[in-house]
């Protein structure tokens, strides 16, 4: 099924390539202007919510890579592919969370009549977020959630969550699997759902209260980071062990 005819020129977006991934350069205004203006061209379109996690794993894993560069854009969600981006002469190059977009978007939503689709997460963590929502943004229209087994889905199972999604004639698509999973759904169901798709990772949670964000010193420090590490070391400390150092040498001391 060919929900759109994808008929946007990525060429009219600033680029920054960091180790073989497409980095959008923008800040946030630009991407809110973006938005509106292309929201309907978007619908079936994915954009990746970029860090050094995912860059590093982009840079290592050539499939993977193709993914974060397959989208509309890849944004900045990462202070240090901000900062390497300024560091290379896009002055206006600014960090952009997922989280932050999507409650950019809630903001905007009841007044452009914007309609939510929510994928990913649990059943518990969908129904605070729905909760939430609908407290901060009266008459915000949250047309569907789906909560995935945590298992491979089978074919038809798939069938019928496009279908499902399809339905509800979302203008957004928020994908809320962790990466690598949700760019790689995001892409397998490239042109075949509605919704502009954007992949937020733990932004169900942030968004639904279950995970606090740093405070905004930190967040502008490029030390979120960290304050993630002391709510979950034991799940992120290999992975920032893993990864940092080789987006130091790649990306910092190498140019990659």
């Amino acid at each position: 099924m060919d929900i759109k005819s994808k008929t946007l020129d990525k060429t009219k977006i600033p680029i920054c390539p960091i180790m073989g991934v497409n980095i959008a350069a923008i800040n946030m205004d630009w991407l809110l202007r973006y938005t509106k203006q292309n929201i309907n061209a978007l619908s079936g379109n994915y954009m990746c919510v970029s860090n050094v996690h995912t860059t590093v794993t982009a840079f290592e894993d050539p499939e993977y890579r193709a993914v974060q560069n397959g989208g509309i854009m890849a944004i900045p969600d990462g202070g240090p592919l901000s900062s390497v981006g300024r560091k290379r002469g896009f002055v206006n190059m600014q960090r952009i969370t997922g989280p932050s977009y999507m409650e950019e978007i809630m903001k905007i939503s009841v007044e452009n009549d914007y309609r939510h689709f929510f994928y990913g997460s649990t059943t518990e963590t969908l129904n605070k977020l729905k909760e939430v929502l609908k407290k901060n943004y009266p008459g915000i229209k949250i047309v569907g959630m789906y909560s995935p087994p945590f298992r491979n889905i089978s074919f038809e199972e798939d069938k019928e969550i496009i279908e499902k999604i399809n339905k509800t004639k979302p203008d957004f698509l928020w994908v809320g699997l962790g990466a690598p999973k949700q760019e790689k759904w995001m892409a397998a169901h490239y042109g075949k759902v509605n919704g502009f798709i954007v992949g937020v990772g733990a932004g169900f949670d942030y968004l639904a209260g279950n995970i606090k964000r740093a405070p905004e010193w930190m967040q502008k420090s490029n030390l979120e980071w960290f304050y993630r590490l002391k709510q979950e070391p034991f799940r992120l400390f290999s992975r920032y062990w893993h990864t940092n150092w080789k987006f130091i040498w790649h990306a910092y001391l190498k140019g990659e």
